[in-house]
């Protein structure tokens, strides 16, 4: 047996040794009866129930005290095959003897091999005390060897079912423990899986909402104070610049907190897309003097293709704000038979696309690969930037 199988089998065969002593106990004083009975007198009477004594209190041993180290498994078996031989040769209650212990083999041999070699010692022995007994009579081979022969191999057969059914139980016990284990590693797996998902998206909604804000404030307050003496009334209202969007970082950061970045009653989810993309590119506007062209179809769309695109427009304004140098920012909104389509293109210095590390841009083609979306961005030193970003609708989806 395997260090796998070991376990099952050790248990069966201790349930069926318990359910066998008693049996056993009671048939081995019906056997010491009958010979006490029922046997002829003299020496060979004393010697079978000697035998059958050596087989009693080693069997006792054995089971009292199965850990002893002196009367093991294979000894008793030993002392068994010896008994049976005796018998045999003494006429004495051998096949009664072979039959009562015959599980035996199959409990004490633990593997096949074993039981078949035990067992077929103990035929022998049985066949050769017969055969010195009897010798070649027609006794011996219609009674003693065909009975003996017919008795060990029901005993073979059942012991191989035995052996087979307790293989096929460890083998499903041992799969189904394996299963057990790589469920609850997958189970680990995507717990981590979705720890990181979760890490990740925070990182994107901090970066895509409070990062923005207080990059924009940190702007606003540097120009604030370079124009405080020359134009007082620009650097107020930069000041108010700085306080509205302290307020809307403030606003972000608690619903961040309260309900895992999901949108609350804010200013993701009042008005239309349009609307929401038109108040951040007037506010765009305002903060940087820049000239914004915008063309914004009235959009009907679920809350989270109208959080992505308003995520796509705050990234790519923070990004011609803080790299660009542009003068000019044109946005388009407009529903296509594929999906809704968003582009935003700056007339600035451009950047080389392949070369680009930052997590906006990152950030953006995730956000929009959750929603079956793709983004687009064409860029070259000196000719500007065009950002595009597609979502499919709902029901281009379904299609």
């Amino acid at each position: 047996m395997t260090a796998l199988t070991a376990p099952s089998a050790d248990a069966f065969w201790a349930a069926s040794l318990r359910r066998w002593n008693t049996v056993c106990w009671v048939l081995f004083g019906a056997m010491a009866v009958g010979l006490v009975t029922t046997a002829p007198p003299g020496g060979s009477k004393y010697k079978a129930l000697a035998l059958l004594s050596c087989v009693v209190l080693c069997y006792a041993v054995l089971d009292r005290f199965p850990r002893n180290p002196v009367v093991r498994p294979q000894a008793y078996l030993s002392v068994l095959v010896l008994a049976l031989g005796g018998l045999a040769y003494l006429g004495s209650s051998y096949a009664a003897l072979f039959m009562v212990t015959l599980p035996h083999y199959w409990m004490f041999g633990r593997t096949p091999r074993a039981s078949m070699g035990f067992l077929g010692l103990a035929t022998g022995a049985t066949v050769a005390g017969s055969l010195v007994r009897q010798g070649w009579s027609a006794e011996f081979f219609g009674e003693t060897l065909v009975s003996t022969l017919i008795v060990v191999a029901v005993g073979v057969l059942i012991g191989l079912w035995a052996h087979s059914v307790v293989a096929q139980s460890s083998e499903r016990a041992r799969l189904i423990e394996e299963l057990e284990r790589t469920q609850a590693r997958l189970s680990e797996a995507h717990q981590r899986q979705g720890a990181a998902d979760e890490r990740e998206r925070i990182a994107r909604d901090i970066h895509d909402t409070l990062a923005q804000g207080f990059a924009s404030i940190i702007v606003l307050a540097e120009a604030a104070r370079a124009g405080m003496s020359e134009d007082p009334a620009r650097s107020a209202q930069q000041l108010r610049s700085i306080e509205s969007t302290a307020r809307e970082n403030l606003a972000e950061a608690r619903e961040l907190v309260a309900s895992a970045g999901q949108p609350g009653p804010g200013r993701e989810e009042s008005g239309s897309v349009a609307q929401t993309l038109r108040r951040t590119l007037d506010r765009f506007a305002e903060d940087t003097e820049l000239t914004v062209d915008a063309d914004l179809s009235d959009l009907d769309c679920d809350q989270q293709t109208r959080i992505a695109l308003l995520r796509c427009t705050q990234e790519s304004l923070a990004n011609v704000r803080k790299h660009a140098r542009a003068s000019t920012v044109g946005v388009v909104l407009v529903r296509r038979p594929y999906g809704v389509e968003l582009e935003i293109t700056d007339d600035g210095a451009g950047f080389v696309v392949d070369e680009s590390t930052g997590f906006g841009l990152d950030g953006m083609r995730k956000r929009l690969a959750e929603l079956g979306g793709r983004l687009t961005v064409t860029s070259s030193v000196g000719d500007g930037t065009r950002v595009l970003a597609v979502i499919p609708m709902a029901d281009e989806v379904g299609a």
